[in-house]
């Protein structure tokens, strides 16, 4: 056994205790990561481990014995921080704190700080424990998100074209920038909080839409779709809508993400271009459409020529006889309406040469009002609308007044039962691109307005197509509205219709202002053949046509010579024969036409005047009133007016007064 002393050996327990607080005293000596030491009573270092000098940068020599408060910064040494941090501990048993720290060189760290009061065996209070952690990267990887998050919101804020705002699962606003309220007119006082339906239309609230907005985008990510929004002032936008789920890390649904854009302008360009493309595509349309009618009603009107030449042969046949004269009258009603109807399909391909003049709407239609009375019926009444301030317009009144009846009898045709036919005039300033055709400035606008059934919206925009017509088989020709047309555009002006089923149409003409005053009305018209014209040499490429119109020359009293083609109608003026009138179609074979014909008769024999005919021409447009020409078919009286007016000066609807050109106009190929 040892002997007593300090040799001895000690109780087990105590050497048990003194192993178990070497190996503690190792542990604590191994930890670097963190600052393990105590402080007696006062704040003063009694112990520093490994950890302390690798955080703190002091040796132990340096440390021990100094108090802990020179680890913090001055700010908190004036405001009696470490004071605190230990009356806490003492007080509660804890403190723990995160805050600068300060290592011996002077250089600064974040640390989380624990402080927990230490008593002996016996309760009695005997110092601190003091844990110290360098959480400085973690700190700067938080301070990095606060920033990161911080500019975020800014960069959310500070977006004004877009309205970035945040819902909650129901749907209601939880966040808001400048740009929702730039774009929405809310603030956010006003509208967090509240159900974002309340941005909808009240048709697409009423069809659910926002509900199944929400669904769509919870269910596959995302929803995303265009239409009408409306602002807190009541206007309508057109906006762009992206709603986005969002969802936290572990894949739960926590709300959703909005993002919404007026795009109002960029619609209204689409609109805009969308329209121009359609009315580009109408004017293709209608141009395409009046080359055809304007072929087919030159072919036609030949045909009718040959038909309405030889009426006045067929009566002289028929003498007395009552079948073989209904049979007359009837070719000849046929003929009549035939003529009628290429007048239309010309006036459609506005092809036909027009007289237009001043016109006064209230005067003219005032006029003609018993007559479309008489035309609608009985169980429809005709109500007159026109002012008489209404501005003057130049059109060709005849064709004005087909026109107009054309109108009134599709009006009529909507009201089988009865109803009310409105015509009204206004004095309008058109802005451009209001109406196709790109029309601007003042005009008259005459529209006939009826109560009828209306026109379906895929039917509207066909209306004013030639033959088109949903009247049943028999009950119409489809020429009328496209009458019309022709005759809206040829004056310079436009036409639209407008309609909604079971409330009516509305088809209104816009015609050109003018200064111009009206002329004095045309006196009766001269009896035929005078001047003791007797010699008429007629130029004529279709011999059936030629023919027809020898005839009825010979019928007015005419000797007549007839030639197929230019070259042989000055051949027979150079000759010295002897011609007091030259008829000539315009159109013929060869490189001189009627109207190169005309100028050189003007030009080599300037007393023998000349009567242009056509069925339609180009070149008779192109002709601008230069010289008189009688369109195909005409009949007898017709053919004797239009001479007695050539060599007399004078003027009537169907013929153009002679005018004898001007050296500058021959110069210029006129």
């Amino acid at each position: 056994m040892s002997k007593p002393g300090n040799g001895a050996p000690r109780h087990p327990s105590a050497q048990n205790r003194t192993a178990d607080s070497r190996v503690f005293e190792l542990l604590v000596q191994g930890v670097t990561d963190y600052a393990i030491y105590m402080l007696d009573p006062e704040g003063r270092v009694s112990t520093w481990n490994a950890g302390a000098r690798r955080l703190k940068g002091y040796d132990e020599a340096e440390i021990i014995g100094r108090h802990f408060s020179r680890f913090f910064t001055e700010e908190d040494k004036a405001r009696g921080l470490p004071a605190v941090a230990l009356e806490t501990a003492r007080r509660v048993g804890r403190f723990e704190a995160e805050g600068w720290r300060i290592r011996k060189d002077g250089t600064r760290f974040w640390a989380n700080a624990v402080i927990d009061p230490l008593r002996d065996e016996t309760g009695a209070f005997i110092g601190f424990a003091k844990i110290t952690r360098d959480i400085t990267r973690r700190q700067q990887d938080d301070d990095r998100l606060r920033e990161s998050e911080r500019q975020f919101r800014l960069l959310v804020n500070g977006v004004t074209d877009y309205a970035l705002y945040m819902l909650d699962l129901n749907g209601n606003v939880t966040s808001w920038n400048s740009g929702a309220e730039r774009i929405k007119g809310y603030a956010a006082q006003e509208i967090i909080g509240q159900h974002f339906s309340r941005f909808y239309t009240e048709a697409d609230r009423v069809s659910g839409l926002p509900a199944r907005a929400l669904a769509t985008a919870a269910e596959t990510g995302r929803f995303e779709a265009e239409g009408w929004r409306v602002r807190k002032d009541g206007f309508c936008l057109w906006a762009s809508v992206v709603i986005d789920a969002v969802r936290d890390e572990t894949g739960k649904l926590v709300g959703f993400a909005k993002i919404t854009r007026d795009i109002s302008e960029r619609r209204a360009a689409q609109v805009s271009m969308q329209k121009m493309q359609a009315q580009l595509a109408e004017a293709q349309k209608m141009d395409a459409l009046g080359q055809l009618t304007g072929g087919v009603a030159h072919d036609f009107n030949n045909l009718l020529m040959i038909v309405s030449g030889h009426i006045a042969t067929l009566k002289k046949i028929a003498g007395d006889n009552p079948k073989a004269l209904r049979a007359t009258y009837a070719v000849q009603t046929a003929a009549q309406r035939g003529a009628a109807l290429t007048r239309q399909l010309l006036s459609f391909s506005r092809r036909q040469r027009v007289n237009p003049r001043a016109v006064a709407i209230a005067d003219q239609v005032a006029a003609f009002r018993e007559m479309l009375t008489s035309a609608v019926g009985s169980n429809i009444r005709v109500v007159l609308d026109i002012p008489a301030t209404t501005w003057m317009v130049k059109v060709d009144v005849n064709e004005f007044e087909i026109a107009l009846v054309n109108m009134v009898l599709n009006a009529r045709d909507a009201m089988p039962e009865g109803g009310v036919v409105t015509i009204i005039a206004e004095n309008v300033d058109v802005p451009p691109s209001e109406l196709p055709h790109a029309i601007a400035g003042e005009h008259v606008a005459l529209t006939v307005a009826d109560t009828g059934i209306g026109i379906a919206p895929d039917v509207l925009g066909r209306i004013f197509d030639p033959f088109f017509t949903t009247k049943a088989a028999g009950k119409g020709t489809g020429l009328g509205l496209s009458q019309v047309f022709g005759f809206a555009h040829q004056a310079g002006g436009a036409v639209k219709a407008e309609s909604t089923l079971g409330r009516g149409t509305r088809i209104t003409l816009c015609l050109p202002r003018t200064t111009e005053q009206p002329a004095a009305a045309p006196g009766p018209p001269p009896a035929a053949n005078p001047g003791g014209i007797r010699r008429v040499l007629l130029v004529e490429d279709n011999p059936d046509v030629s023919t027809a119109t020898a005839e009825l020359l010979e019928t007015l009293g005419y000797e007549v010579h007839a030639v197929t083609d230019a070259a042989a109608a000055l051949a027979v003026l150079e000759g010295g024969a002897t011609v007091d009138l030259v008829v000539s179609d315009i159109v013929m074979p060869g490189p001189m036409d009627g109207l190169a014909l005309t100028r050189a008769v003007a030009k080599r024999f300037p007393r023998i005047p000349v009567l242009l005919v056509t069925g339609y021409s180009e070149a008779a447009l192109n002709a601008k009133n230069e010289y008189p020409i009688l369109h195909k078919p005409y009949e007898l009286h017709e053919l004797g007016a239009a001479i007695a007016n050539l060599t007399r000066g004078r003027d009537d609807d169907n013929l153009l007064p002679f005018r004898p050109r001007k050296a500058n106009d021959r110069q210029n190929g006129h």
